[in-house]
């Protein structure tokens, strides 16, 4: 029996899957957050964000041309820095993206039927579960779908909030401040470097999907060519939709009251008087964090696949389905961890424990990345270079709680893996 899983993924279903991955993390969830730390230069920081997930895009995308297999990250780094650095990509991707699984499914629960958000939550995780489970075609054209839908609601708030008098473009502050690093508007004040830092770091969370197509390396057809081009495309398309967004919100709210918000597109929405707009974005709100938790737990399985075949997660998990050619025990193992999570966790505490696991994973990949020499290898190194230095300053310039708890989850893997030598 082949342990291989099937190529069936295009480069359409792989900007799909990237795209899935990405839109419910960010919209619905991190611009609050976000537009606390940074005030009125939440704007900068989606910018710095983005050029870290483009630099880190590319160095993953140039990996997984030459290591077309499930595991991202993990493979990258023990082919290209050894053993131990792998591990530690592969266990902060999972530990990290685990507690992504759990944001995303609250989100799913605090949008259909906020008194009973836990539950909700652990049905959606229990249903995509399944999904998962039948192949991954299955996954991608679930996945069509709730992108459509998302898009098609985000247009909607874009255009009615921009169209609306309350909006302002005074709001958005984008003029430089006349004070040493800060970046100030007209309302929220200036922001400090470090605000904008910060800001960018939770923003990363919304980023964070882009490479999720790299893990499923060895699902892609031809992934020499498909990769590459998905990967940077997806980015793409994100990004246009996130400053879209962000500008429409930015421009009703102001950065204050758009700090404050716990739902701010619906709040943008109902500021624009357009109040029969809100169950939409409600609707909308949810199947964004559905398809963010599809790809997410489409990840963590194979990445858990790939660290189980090198005996770093026991090997049952290394299983393939014969039928389906999906790693089944690592996707049940995942969806029942999960599930606890869920019926467990809390929304905002997540995002940024989870952005410092996966910026140190994205930090390894560009470390990884400048190790290659081949034609064209000086742009490489060159985006590796920002990225991983990128990722290491927005990982520190995090909330010190996120700093502390992601640093202690980090050198538990160490001792996990000097354990496991010994």
């Amino acid at each position: 029996m082949t342990q291989e899983l099937r190529r069936t993924l295009g480069v359409f279903d792989a900007v799909v899957v990237g795209l899935g991955a990405m839109l419910g993390a960010g919209v619905f969830v991190a611009l609050g957050p976000a537009a606390g730390a940074a005030g009125s230069g939440l704007l900068w920081g989606l910018a710095v964000a983005a050029l870290v997930a483009y630099c880190n895009a590319m160095s993953s995308a140039r990996l997984a041309v030459d290591y077309p297999a499930s595991g991202g990250t993990y493979v990258y780094g023990r082919e290209r820095l050894g053993p131990f650095w792998g591990w530690l990509a592969g266990w902060a991707f999972v530990v990290g993206k685990t507690a992504s699984c759990a944001a995303m499914a609250l989100t799913v629960g605090a949008y259909v039927w906020p008194g009973q958000a836990h539950a909700v939550a652990v049905g959606a995780v229990v249903v995509l579960t399944a999904v998962n489970y039948g192949g991954v075609q299955k996954s991608a054209t679930l996945t069509r779908v709730i992108v459509a839908v998302v898009l098609g609601v985000l247009a909607a708030v874009v255009v009615v909030s921009l169209g609306s008098d309350a909006a302002d473009a005074g709001r958005l502050g984008l003029g430089l401040g006349t004070e040493a690093g800060s970046v100030a508007g007209s309302e929220g004040g200036s922001a400090s470097a470090h605000g904008v830092l910060q800001a960018a770091g939770l923003l990363f969370f919304a980023f964070a999907g882009y490479a999720r197509i790299t893990t499923l390396g060895e699902e892609v057809r031809d992934p020499a060519r498909t990769i590459p081009r998905a990967v940077p495309l997806a980015l793409g398309l994100v990004l246009a939709v996130y400053a879209c967004v962000a500008v429409a919100v930015l421009s009703v709210l102001g950065a204050g009251e758009l700090g404050r918000s716990a739902a701010p597109l619906a709040d943008a929405v109902r500021a624009a008087g357009a109040s029969w707009l809100v169950p939409v974005v409600r609707v909308g709100a949810a199947a964004a964090a559905l398809g963010a938790l599809l790809a997410l737990i489409l990840g963590i399985s194979r990445t858990t696949l790939a660290m189980a075949r090198d005996g770093h997660l026991p090997r049952a998990l290394a299983a393939v389905h014969p039928r389906f050619r999906v790693p089944h025990r690592a996707e049940l193992a995942v969806g029942a961890v999960v599930a606890v999570l869920a019926a467990t966790a809390d929304v905002r505490g997540a995002i940024g424990f989870s952005s410092f696991g996966v910026l140190a994973y994205y930090a390894i990949a560009n470390a990884s990345a400048w190790t290659v020499g081949s034609v064209g290898s000086r742009g490489v190194r060159i985006r590796a270079a920002v990225g991983l230095v990128g990722c290491v300053v927005l990982a520190f310039a995090l909330p010190v709680p996120s700093v502390v708890t992601g640093a202690a989850v980090l050198l538990l893997g160490a001792v996990l893996y000097a354990v496991r030598r010994r």
